[in-house]
C-alpha cells in the first residue's frame, strides 16, 4: 500500500493526538529531501519524519532512526530552525482527503509577535515536498524542493509566492456522504478493471484498498465495469460503505503483511487487509510503527541505489567499452586463425609470377596446396608489381601470426576485466548499508576506476562491513561475500584451507565459504550453501545454475589479479535453482 488518503488520515489522527501542544525542541535535516523534528509534549520525547523522497515519501514518528547529520545544515533546515524551532505544534490534519498533510506551529517572529507557519507535507511520488508557509498572508517561505517555471508551468513553488494547492482531481471524496446510485453511476461510467474503477474515482483510495474493496465484496477484482451485476455493484458499495465507516469514526487496525516464506513485508495498512489471507498479518501498536517497519530496509535501499547511480552508469559504460572492445578482438582474432591463406595466395603469386603483370586487379590459378587442385581466384593491388603483390601477401601473413599471440593475451585480460566490473555492479546491487558502498568506492579508487582527491593507500585493509551469515540446516556456518573487499577478505582470510569454497561457474557472483570445523558436509549442506551461491549472483532469476565447489586450499589468488579474482582447480559442479524462500530459511534471524 503506498500512503494513501487512508494512512494519511490515520498519521494525522494519530498525529494530533499525540503532538497537539508539543514544543519542537530540534530541527535536523539528515538528507535534501527529509526533515527531523525533534518534539517534546507531556515529558515525553518523539522524532517526527518528514520525507519528500521522490521514491518513499512519508510521514511518521521514529522509533530506531539513525541516520547521521550534516556537519553544516542545509538551507532549509536553517530557515526551519528560524521559524519554527521553539514553537508549538497547534494543529496536525490532513488537507481533504488528499495526501497531503498540513503541520501548523505557533511561534514568536523577530518582533516577538506570535504568528502561525503551516508546513505542508505533499506525499505526491516524485512531486513530493515540504513547504513552509506563512499563515496570515498564504506566502510560501521556503521549500525542500524549489519548483520554478522552468520546471513546472502549472504550480511553481519558490518563496514569496502564494501557496496554492495542488489541482483538485475529478473525483468523489469517499468521506462524504455517498449513494448506492452516485456509487454505482461512477462505477459504470469507469471503462476498465472493476477495482481500478474505485481508485480512479474516489479520492485518496490506492489500489490495494481498491482491491481489498472488491475481495471484501466477493467481486473479482478484474472484472470488467461494463459485466458488473446491480449485486454486484450493491455489494462493492456495501464493502466500500463500511470500510470508509470505520475510518470515519477513527477505527484503524494498523498492521504489515508478512511473507514468512520469503522473511520479506509485503504490504502495510491502516485497516485490516483480508485479501492477504495467504500471509500473516502483524498488528502494530500505530500506524507510525507500521510505516516503520515496512520503509526501514525499502528507503535504504532506495538511497543506496541513488548515491550509486553515478558510479554505476560510470562502471556500465567502461563495460560497455569492453565488451565491444572484445568483440573486436573476436573478429580480429578469427581474421589471424585464417593467417595461413595470406601465406599460400603470396606462394601462389610468386609460384605464377609469369602470368602476372602490373595493373592487373585479380589472377585465376590452380592451387596445388588443395588435394584437389581448385582453381583459386587472388585479389591483386593494380598499382604494385606482382612481386610487389606477393609480398604484400607475406606482410599480411607475418602481421597476423604474430598479433594472435597479442591477441589472445589482450582477450583474456579484457574478460578479466569484465569480470570483475559485473562483479562490482553485483556488489553495488548487494549493499545493504552505505558502509558497504563505500567500501566499493575505495576499492574503485584504488583499481583506478573512479577518481578520488584523497589518498588512500596501497595496503589493503579488512573491509569495514562484514560478509553475510546463514546457517545450514545441518547447523554449518556458511558466509557469503557481498563485494569483492568481502570476497577477498572472506576467501584468503577468514577460511581455511579444508573450508568448502563455492562459485557459480563462469558468472559474476558472490564467494561462498562453508565452515567445516574439521567434518565433512553432507550432500544437503552442500546444496543450500550452492542455492546461496545461485541466488547472490547474477544468475538469480535463472534454473539450473552451474556452482563451482572445492577445498579452500584449492583456490589461489594470481599476483596482481583485481579484488575478487581467484583460480581453483579439482573442483565438481552442482547446479541448482535459487529460491528465495531457502535463503529465508537459512538466514540467521
Amino acid at each position: 500500500m503506498a500512503l494513501d488518503g487512508l494512512v494519511i488520515h490515520s498519521i494525522a489522527d494519530e498525529l494530533n493526538s499525540l503532538l497537539n501542544g508539543a514544543k519542537i525542541d530540534k530541527i535536523y535535516q539528515p538528507e535534501e529531501d527529509e526533515i527531523l523534528l525533534q518534539i517534546r509534549n507531556n515529558k515525553v520525547n518523539y522524532r517526527l519524519v518528514l520525507s519528500a523522497s521522490a521514491s518513499n515519501p512519508r510521514v511518521y514518528l521514529a522509533e530506531d532512526y539513525k541516520k547521521n547529520n550534516p556537519k553544516k545544515a542545509p538551507v532549509f533546515c536553517m530557515l526551519l530552525r528560524k521559524y519554527v524551532q521553539g514553537g508549538v505544534i497547534t494543529n496536525i490534519e490532513q488537507v481533504g482527503f488528499e495526501r497531503i498533510l498540513k503541520i501548523s506551529v505557533e511561534s514568536f517572529d523577530e518582533l516577538k509577535e506570535k504568528t502561525i507557519k503551516d508546513i505542508y507535507v505533499e506525499i505526491m511520488g516524485r512531486h513530493s515536498n515540504i513547504i513552509l508557509v506563512q499563515r496570515n498572508e498564504n506566502r510560501i517561505v521556503d521549500a525542500a524542493k524549489r519548483i520554478p517555471v522552468s520546471v513546472s508551468r502549472v504550480r511553481q513553488i519558490l518563496p514569496g509566492q502564494e501557496y496554492n494547492l495542488p489541482p483538485a482531481q475529478d473525483k468523489l471524496n469517499p468521506l462524504d456522504s455517498i449513494s448506492l446510485a452516485d456509487f454505482s453511476n461512477r462505477i459504470k461510467s469507469f471503462e476498465g478493471p472493476c477495482f481500478k474503477s474505485i481508485y480512479s474515482e474516489f479520492l485518496g483510495i490506492s489500489p490495494s484498498i481498491a482491491r481489498e474493496i472488491c475481495f471484501r465484496a466477493g467481486v473479482e477484482k478484474s472484472e470488467p465495469t461494463s459485466s458488473l451485476s446491480d449485486t454486484d455493484l450493491k455489494n462493492l458499495f456495501n464493502s466500500f460503505e463500511n470500510l470508509f465507516k470505520d475510518i470515519k469514526e477513527g477505527n484503524y487496525s494498523p498492521c504489515i503483511i508478512l511473507n514468512e516464506k520469503i522473511d520479506k513485508i509485503v504490504d502495510f495498512g491502516c485497516i485490516n487487509m483480508d485479501m492477504y489471507h495467504e500471509f500473516t498479518t502483524i498488528h502494530k501498536e500505530s500506524i507510525s510503527a507500521a510505516i516503520e517497519d515496512y520503509y526501514k530496509t525499502k528507503d535504504i535501499k532506495d538511497r543506496i541505489n541513488q548515491r550509486a547511480s553515478v558510479m554505476k552508469k560510470n562502471i556500465s559504460i567502461k563495460l560497455e567499452r569492453l565488451i565491444h572492445k572484445l568483440e573486436k578482438l573476436e573478429k580480429e582474432l578469427e581474421e589471424s586463425e585464417n593467417a595461413e591463406i595470406f601465406k599460400i595466395k603470396g606462394e601462389l603469386i610468386t609460384s605464377y609470377i609469369y602470368m602476372i603483370e602490373k595493373g592487373m586487379e585479380s589472377v585465376d590459378v590452380q592451387n596445388f596446396y588443395d588435394p584437389d587442385y581448385k582453381t583459386v581466384t587472388i585479389a591483386l593491388k593494380k598499382n604494385l608489381t606482382p612481386s610487389e603483390n606477393a609480398q604484400k601477401y607475406f606482410k599480411k601473413y607475418n602481421k597476423l601470426k604474430n598479433a594472435k599471440i597479442e591477441i589472445t593475451n589482450q582477450m583474456a585480460m579484457t574478460k578479466e576485466e569484465i569480470e570483475y566490473l559485473e562483479n562490482t555492479i553485483l556488489g553495488i546491487e548487494n549493499c545493504e548499508n552505505l558502509k558497504e558502498l563505500k567500501d566499493i568506492r575505495e576499492e574503485l579508487v584504488k583499481t583506478g576506476y573512479v577518481k578520488s582527491q584523497k589518498k588512500i593507500g596501497k595496503k589493503e585493509i579488512q573491509p569495514s562491513t562484514a560478509p553475510m551469515e546463514f546457517k545450514s540446516s545441518e547447523g554449518y556456518q556458511i558466509l557469503v561475500g557481498k563485494n569483492n573487499r568481502q570476497n577477498d577478505y572472506l576467501t584468503l582470510r577468514l577460511a581455511d584451507n579444508d573450508d568448502i569454497w563455492m562459485h557459480t561457474k563462469d558468472i559474476p557472483g558472490s564467494h561462498v565459504i562453508v565452515k567445516c570445523a574439521g567434518h565433512e558436509p553432507s550432500d544437503q549442506t552442500l546444496f543450500e550453501a550452492a542455492v546461496l551461491a545461485a541466488y547472490y549472483s547474477k544468475a538469480r532469476m535463472s534454473a539450473k545454475v552451474p556452482v563451482d565447489y572445492t577445498k579452500r586450499k584449492n583456490v589461489k589468488k594470481p599476483s596482481g589479479a583485481k579484488p575478487g579474482m581467484v583460480i581453483y582447480e579439482t573442483n565438481n559442479t552442482a547446479y541448482v535453482t535459487p529460491t528465495e524462500e531457502i535463503v529465508a530459511q537459512l538466514k540467521i534471524k
